[in-house]
């Protein structure tokens, strides 16, 4: 396999994790020492958390823009810390255009039901393979087949059954809280692998607009945060989510996750 294509299917792996949708840890062994009760799952924060997720399928056209920070645990311990942004614009069911920026890289991806792209505008490298037909499958199809997490899954799991709140060990009200101006209410919650914390606007639009997640089972316990801007007013041409390759920038291959691992084994 080229180093190209290698490299261009890895950098688009965009680390975000995900909340409610996280994938379970391994068990742990059992403490010999005694432990506190674990918090109660509070109907308020659950009621809060569904009532956002039926808002957020709600939408058919929107861009929301997220402001983040992650961190990267080094093989020796040390952890630091990148600021980034990722921007979204959506037309619900089948249509997506994310730009990702951070100090180091910079990646775009195109999908319009039909066909995803992944571009990157600093090395004018880009691919383009067959999708499925709706976002939901994009997300899953993306992940299994190429490696790809598209950042802040969760926007697009909130309200389905691929986020189902019985996968929540607490759920805690924390308490009011503004956001750039917006009055919100913090929410604290807690599953396996991964506490995370979330501020929903109150009113009749109960957007998530702020994003702290932990992951608990390392012991340097990285986060990732974000901080959201919405438009839920958008509109978009076709042509926003279709790709067209600059004069010179180069195609070259997506490889599926599998037969890279067989490439790479290969003497």
């Amino acid at each position: 396999m080229s180093r190209s294509t290698l490299c261009l299917a890895l950098a688009v792996a965009l680390a975000a994790p995900a909340a409610l949708s996280a994938e379970p840890a391994k068990p742990k062994a059992a403490a010999t020492a005694p432990t506190a009760a674990a918090p109660a799952v509070e109907p308020q924060a659950v009621a809060a958390l569904q009532k956002m997720g039926k808002y957020l399928r709600s939408l058919k056209s929107f861009s929301v823009r997220g402001d983040t920070t992650l961190d990267v645990v080094t093989e020796d311990g040390q952890k630091l810390q990148f600021p980034g942004s990722v921007e979204y614009k959506v037309r619900a069911p089948n249509d997506l255009q994310l730009s990702w920026k951070t100090d180091r890289k910079e990646r775009e991806l195109f999908y319009d039901g039909k066909t995803l792209t992944v571009y990157g505008p600093k090395n004018k490298y880009y691919a383009s393979v067959d999708a499925p037909p709706t976002l939901r499958a994009l997300m899953a199809d993306a992940r299994d087949r190429y490696g790809i997490e598209l950042p802040l899954p969760d926007l697009f799991l909130w309200g389905t059954d691929e986020a189902p709140v019985s996968d929540l060990k607490s759920a805690t009200f924390v308490g009011p809280a503004r956001i750039d101006g917006s009055v919100t209410e913090q929410y604290a919650f807690r599953q396996e692998g991964v506490d995370w914390q979330l501020w929903v606007e109150t009113g009749d639009k109960p957007l998530p607009r702020r994003l702290v997640i932990t992951t608990t089972d390392d012991p340097a316990q990285p986060q990732y945060s974000t901080t959201l801007t919405w438009n839920t007013n958008a509109s978009f041409k076709d042509s926003t989510f279709t790709f067209v390759p600059p004069k010179d920038a180069a195609k070259i291959e997506l490889v599926e996750v599998d037969v890279a691992v067989v490439a790479e084994d290969k003497p």
